[in-house]
């Protein structure tokens, strides 16, 4: 067999964090969610993407804590192994395998639709969607198998672009609006109340789904006991303080009476209109590119990061074994990346080539479906934290061991509640088919659980690894 080691000590704090925000693609998200967001919530905006950081950032107290136990590319599942035994573990997994997969789906879906209008508009070359995604999916599943060293840097230049693109715009709009009322209404609490909260928090909590990688690339992290809690951290709080500042800059320069009515009319372009209008038709056209280019950064993170999730499923045999092999030079999980690639090539193929809408049908079916399955891992894992620390008298601290934890559960319940609840209102049809494919979630679940009834050698202790 070959070598089954993922390549100890090869990230820092930097690289494991550039791999975690660059996976969450804030370009793209930002042109391509924020304004979905405003169509709902209004001004309001801002306020909501600070409200989810925070639950957030509740739920890493305790995840980082156990993470002093737990070092492991099995992420979720290697603390709910650790908390809840091997049939949660198992039943988790087959609920990361949905999750992963159909966000990979969805996205590269909304991929090709901004690549055909780019390369349309800018160079004539007008391809279906499909020609795009499939070509693209190709090249990155390549760069996935070459290994992480190759990635990180082409990862770190798209992500300091899109930083210094967003930031321009920030900064453009807020010096033309000097000596104008900047208007605090987007962090009103009030305005949160609205019957948009329940489909905005799903959309903002997409934005948020990455932060996982965190504990997923531990096992190739330098002293992983203080790089992943810091890159832990730093991923919340820079994608938190990103789209707060950039969604409140939006807000200034359409206007907060003016935004929802403005993004429900041009959800495609009203990001790029302000880039135009307050910095200049350069930014306009460079933030069209990068928007493509982030959605490469952030497929290429994902892609990293669900093939160590398979490594590390494998290497426990609750996936066939062949995948927790590595590759001699890299120490890359080449196997994995490829079976990912393959996976949701076939099943986006098969939607694009039936003739299904690459927006209403593939990226809104598949994207809701993932973001369901991540927030059902949250709350998974929160009640295996609290688990944990009630079974486990390994550390101290009233607040980090019991009260995070318990309010975490509290909140990724109510999360989870609101999500099913405001479900149908993320699908651009009668949804019969999407709500057929959420029953994916429990399915995954049951016959994950039941794994170790039939394959006995199913062993989670070559997961989940002590802390140093």
């Amino acid at each position: 067999m070959g070598q089954t080691n993922l390549k100890a000590n090869s990230l820092g704090f930097i690289g494991v964090a550039f791999f975690v925000i660059s996976a969450a693609a804030p370009m793209a998200a930002f042109v391509g969610a924020s304004p979905v967001i405003f169509s709902i919530m209004g001004p309001v905006v801002p306020l909501t993407y600070v409200l989810v950081a925070a639950v957030i950032a509740v739920f890493a107290i305790g995840y980082l804590k156990m993470s002093r136990h737990v070092v492991s590319a099995g992420g979720f599942v290697a603390y709910i192994a650790r908390g809840l035994g091997r049939h949660a573990a198992t039943g988790a997994a087959g609920i990361v395998v949905v999750t992963y997969i159909a966000l990979q789906i969805g996205l590269w879906s909304q991929f090709g639709v901004f690549a055909q209008q780019l390369f349309a508009t800018f160079l004539g070359i007008d391809l279906p969607v499909w020609v795009w995604c499939l070509g693209f999916l190709i090249l990155t599943t390549g760069l996935t198998m070459l290994g992480v060293d190759l990635n990180l840097r082409i990862l770190g230049v798209l992500l300091i672009l899109e930083i210094i693109a967003v930031a321009a715009l920030i900064i453009g709009v807020f010096a033309n609006s000097a000596g104008k009322d900047l208007s605090l209404v987007s962090f009103a609490p009030s305005g949160l109340v609205q019957p948009g909260l329940g489909v905005a928090i799903l959309f903002v909590f997409a934005c948020f789904t990455t932060f996982e990688a965190t504990t997923v690339f531990s096992e190739e992290a330098r002293e992983p006991r203080r790089t992943i809690p810091r890159a832990l951290f730093a991923v919340i709080i820079f994608v938190g303080v990103f789209y707060t500042l950039a969604t409140w800059a939006v807000s200034v320069a359409v206007g907060p009476d003016n935004v929802q009515e403005a993004a429900a009319n041009d959800l495609a372009g009203i990001i790029f209109a302000v880039a135009r209008d307050f910095v200049g038709p350069w930014l306009d056209v460079l933030m069209q590119v990068l928007v493509v280019s982030s959605f490469i950064a952030m497929l290429i993170g994902v892609q990293n990061m669900f093939a160590r999730y398979m490594y590390a499923l494998a290497r426990a045999r609750a996936l066939p074994q062949p995948l927790a092999q590595v590759t001699k030079r890299s120490q890359a999980p080449a196997r994995a990346a490829l079976v990912n690639g393959i996976v949701v090539g076939v099943i986006l193929m098969a939607f694009l080539w039936s003739g299904a809408d690459p927006i209403t049908v593939v990226f809104a079916w598949f994207v809701a479906l993932g973001t369901i399955g991540f927030v059902v891992m949250m709350a998974f894992a929160s009640v295996a934290i609290v688990v944990f620390f009630i079974r486990e008298k390994l550390e101290s601290g009233f607040w980090t061991t019991r009260v995070a934890p318990f309010s975490a559960v509290a909140l990724m319940v109510a999360v989870l509640i609101i999500s099913i609840l405001n479900y149908n209102a993320l699908l651009f049809d009668d949804g019969v088919v999407a709500r057929t494919l959420l029953w994916s979630i429990p399915l995954a679940f049951v016959l994950g659980a039941l794994l170790p009834v039939f394959k006995k050698n199913v062993d989670f202790e070559t997961v989940v690894g002590a802390g140093n």
